[in-house]
């Protein structure tokens, strides 16, 4: 099977949004009237960012998703999509399999493939995706203001569980390990909270390479510093461990790295004001997505973690860096 014939079989769809796809030099789209067109690039390389024998299934799903969870932290409605796809050979079993489980998400949020590139070598997927946001509504990093509330989207912790027990560091019991290991392959992106998110949040952004890591990018852009409750932050598979009695597996400064420090969640990170909470909970459900409010954003600089009882927890938490010494 030659490159055209697998781009041909396999990744080549008909437009429903865009002007011109797969197939020509250049892809054609062009965003509604008073909209701005938001684009994110991101990369996934076999050994760095999933394991060799993951399901390309999973893999289809979780190389749009966490594109889609960019557009989802700017408040964007998906539009489109490219895929820069390295294959060390045509495999069709896998390459069914793989754009399976892009195109499934993809037609979850309206998002058409609309070209890209495919050659041989290592495997490598890189896609950008194209959204589109009302001019002047788009959800930035530096809107944090002191005195709002920080909120987080969903759970955090569970994939970084399941990378530690994949890699041998920390097991889990089989049915624990299946759960936190769907959040780490095949993680949800949150375009509906974001979207409904608009007008509301002062500052968002997705947590990929850990809570308090991302965090600093926003307390950065905006200039302010932080205050987190860490005992907000518990990792859904925690609860899970206390209903079958197995907690005894989890200690609790392994559960505040895990969630403040972990990486892979993809859920959001945003501020709101305090008088937008009723807001903020309905945008939650609207969108069938939990928000639990975690903190609140200071004046001063820093990022101050406490427990339950306000007292402060010193511990120090590295989010993930490729290149960290």
């Amino acid at each position: 099977m030659g490159e055209f014939d697998l781009i041909r079989r396999f990744f080549q769809r008909p437009v429903r949004r865009a002007a011109l796809g797969v197939g020509d030099d250049c892809a054609l789209l062009a965003p509604g009237p008073g909209m701005q067109l938001a684009v994110s690039c991101d990369m996934l390389v076999q050994g760095r960012h999933f394991f060799p024998d993951v399901d390309p299934h999973l893999l289809g799903h979780k190389s749009l998703a966490v594109n889609l969870s960019d557009l989802a932290a700017s408040g964007a409605t998906p539009l489109a999509f490219t895929l820069a796809l390295s294959l060390p050979l045509a495999d069709e079993a896998w390459c069914a399999a793989f754009s399976e489980g892009m195109f499934a998400l993809a037609a979850q949020h309206d998002c058409e493939l609309i070209g890209g590139d495919t050659t041989a070598g290592p495997l490598n997927i890189c896609i950008t995706v194209l959204g589109e946001v009302p001019a002047g509504q788009a959800l930035l990093r530096s809107g944090a203001r002191a005195g709002d509330d920080i909120w987080v989207s969903g759970n955090l912790g569970d994939a970084r569980l399941a990378l530690d027990a994949l890699l041998g560091r920390h097991p889990l019991p089989p049915a624990l390990l299946t759960t936190a290991r769907t959040r780490l392959e095949a993680p949800t992106p949150r375009v509906a909270l974001g979207q409904a998110l608009r007008g509301v949040a002062t500052s968002a952004l997705d947590v990929s390479d850990g809570l308090l890591g991302d965090l600093q990018h926003i307390l950065d852009a905006s200039g302010v510093g932080a205050c987190i409750d860490t005992s907000l932050t518990t990792p859904l598979i925690a609860a899970y461990a206390d209903m079958l009695g197995s907690e005894a597996i989890f200690d609790r400064d392994y559960l505040r790295q895990c969630t403040l420090a972990g990486g892979d969640d993809y859920e959001l990170c945003f501020t709101a004001p305090p008088q937008a909470r009723d807001a903020v909970l309905q945008a939650g459900a609207a969108s069938a997505t939990p928000v639990t409010r975690i903190g609140c954003i200071e004046a001063h600089a820093g990022l101050r973690l406490v427990d339950a009882a306000g007292e402060p927890v010193a511990a120090h938490f590295a989010s993930f860096d490729h290149f960290a010494d």
